[in-house]
């Protein structure tokens, strides 16, 4: 039987996905899309209400994605707030980490402060997807900043989002020079998803 204070605790957790199943391969399949089709948005058609500085789209990708053998790591914005930690580990089973090169996912709530791409997981070329993919929160999305082509994008294609670093473009050329190893990054926020992968290429910005 529950304490007291376990019943209240487990009361007080924001709740996860309404549907488990449906909401989760809604979501997953949401990201798929993005994934192959870099720089294009899609609707995140989940809606949930985590503990801040998390925020919903992002919680929606990492309950779709996460689970007990894939360990996360949460920039400090995120790493400050216990209820978020402990919503994850609620929700997914996915052990956190302090060590950004052990994640199999990163959680970024601030871009603006996101660390080199180095410091996380590149794979190998036995195993490229051994790496960590970065989710990161955006508050919007927009059709300039960059332009890019590659691997599902049809000819060149303009796309932006806020905030994200302003050496971005930089970074994504470093990223696309590691190829087949490298981070791939999901972009949540404004309620879609969009994602650069290692494969894109950056080719103004």
């Amino acid at each position: 039987m529950l304490s007291q204070a376990e019943s209240a605790s487990r009361e007080a957790l924001a709740p996860g996905f309404a549907d488990a199943v449906f909401d989760a391969q809604a979501a997953f399949g949401a990201v798929m899309w993005a994934m192959a089709r870099p720089g294009l948005t899609r609707a995140m058609p989940v809606h949930l209400a985590p503990p801040a500085p998390l925020a919903p789209e992002a919680a929606a990708v990492a309950l779709a994605l996460c689970d007990y053998e894939t360990p996360i790591w949460l920039d400090p914005a995120l790493a400050a707030s216990s209820e978020v930690a402990r919503y994850l580990r609620f929700h997914t089973g996915a052990p956190l980490t302090a060590d950004p090169a052990a994640a199999r996912f990163a959680l970024i709530a601030d871009p603006s402060a996101m660390p080199d791409f180095s410091v996380f997981a590149q794979g190998s070329p036995d195993y490229p997807d051994a790496s960590t993919t970065l989710v990161v929160q955006v508050e919007k999305y927009r059709d300039d900043g960059l332009l890019l082509e590659g691997p599902g994008i049809r000819g060149r294609l303009g796309f932006g989002a806020d905030p994200l670093p302003a050496d971005i473009a930089a970074r994504l050329r470093a990223n696309r020079a590691l190829f087949p190893r490298g981070v791939d990054l999901v972009l949540a926020g404004a309620g879609r998803v969009a994602a650069l992968p290692r494969s894109v290429t950056v080719l103004e910005g």
